[in-house]
């Protein structure tokens, strides 16, 4: 089905108007358009699995009946690895649910979810599944000011040449803009070089064109500012990889190389002088190849997430923390440690963009239970 139903499908009392294919195409581009292209892979992926699941079954799929939905997500949560763990989570038979709403409703349909019986069920899965303490939400570790620390150090420790250089600057603008910043992976894909500005005062002005809860584009600017080291300062590190960025679109790989050979040493702040120019709509993190080559497309969200557990190999974390660490946990670090630094929710909110200190207190509750907890006032 593709969004052209939510114009086709059944209506309430008024006939199909008669439109031009041309208009048509275009509704149906517009309707795309109103998600992000992750949720629509993700409704895709999810209604793909129940058509399949209907088709094996002998049930119909649109309109499903509530007792079909029903026994869809029973057969679900029954499921089962080979070591008699749960295969789903309870979150993500929830977000399935979300695919079939979105599918009905573009169809002109109910929505499943809001049938009792199918409420009910998902309901009753989840008591199951809490009371038998099975498939707990599995949350990254957050890097901390500390792990950063480590992480960029090493990085420049590590160099044994001009293309070892170009990742290292890729990779410590990436661990000290999206800590600093509280970016989410895809927000940091998304960067465009137009979208940064080296400030005066402020330090980096980050324009977001557009956020997981900014669908809309209204857009959002974050401040990175200096710190007192340079080894850890977000300006620093976009200018050392602006450098590479610019050279590299100016004169390919030899320039690069002339660059990083000519080089001072990085002993001081380099975020007072100026920034080389770039193109406006040039991706900001690119991948990069071994022999030290810029693509021409963005990083991807699942590159950074292996990049950040890459750094962290290099750094000799063990393998079952590296094993917890991903995108997310720069943005988990930059909640964990504000909280833990005594931050109050609504400041830590001015950075992450979250909406409500609920969201927040997650952070608080699983990576700093200590902060404002009577327990360490009751004198023991």
């Amino acid at each position: 089905m593709t969004p052209l139903a939510t114009v086709s499908g059944p209506s309430e009392g008024a006939a199909e108007p008669a439109i031009p294919p041309a208009v048509a195409a275009r509704i149906a581009g517009a309707v795309e358009s109103s998600q992000s292209a992750g949720t629509r892979r993700a409704y895709g992926s999810g209604w793909r699995r129940f058509t399949e699941w209907c088709a094996l079954n002998g049930h119909v799929a649109l309109p499903a009946h509530p007792v079909t939905v029903a026994a869809y997500l029973v057969d679900a949560a029954d499921t089962v690895t080979a070591v008699g763990e749960k295969e789903y989570a309870a979150s993500t038979l929830s977000a399935w649910l979300a695919a079939l709403n979105y599918y009905h409703r573009t169809a002109g349909y109910p929505p499943p979810s809001a049938h009792e019986l199918v409420a009910a069920t998902l309901a009753g899965i989840r008591r199951d599944y809490a009371a038998a303490g099975d498939r707990p939400r599995a949350q990254r570790a957050p890097l901390l000011v500390s792990d950063i620390r480590h992480l960029v150090d090493t990085a420049r420790f590590q160099c044994g040449g001009w293309a070892d250089d170009v990742l290292e600057r890729r990779d410590t603008a990436l661990l000290l803009l999206g800590f600093a910043g509280a970016f989410r992976r895809s927000e940091l894909a998304d960067l465009e070089c137009r979208d940064v500005t080296l400030h005066r005062e402020d330090g980096l002005h980050i324009r977001l064109r557009k956020t997981k809860t900014d669908q809309e584009g209204r857009g959002v600017v974050r401040a990175l500012p200096a710190t007192d080291s340079h080894t850890t300062c977000p300006p620093c590190a976009y200018v050392r990889w602006v450098q590479v960025v610019s050279a590299f679109d100016a004169g390919g790989r030899l320039s690069v190389i002339r660059l990083l050979r000519g080089r001072d040493p990085f002993d001081e702040h380099v975020c007072r002088g100026g920034v080389p120019r770039t193109a406006a709509r040039a991706p900001l993190f690119r991948a990069i190849a071994k022999n030290g080559n810029l693509g021409i497309t963005p990083l991807s969200g699942a590159a950074i997430h292996k990049t950040i557990r890459r750094r962290a190999e290099r750094a000799n974390y063990d393998a079952d923390l590296v094993a917890q660490l991903g995108g997310h946990s720069l943005r988990a670090g930059f909640v964990t440690q504000a909280f833990r630094n005594g931050a109050d929710a609504h400041a830590i909110m001015r950075q992450t963009g979250h909406t409500t200190p609920a969201m927040l207190e997650r952070y608080a509750r699983e990576h700093a239970p200590l902060m404002r907890n009577a327990v360490i006032e009751i004198g023991l």
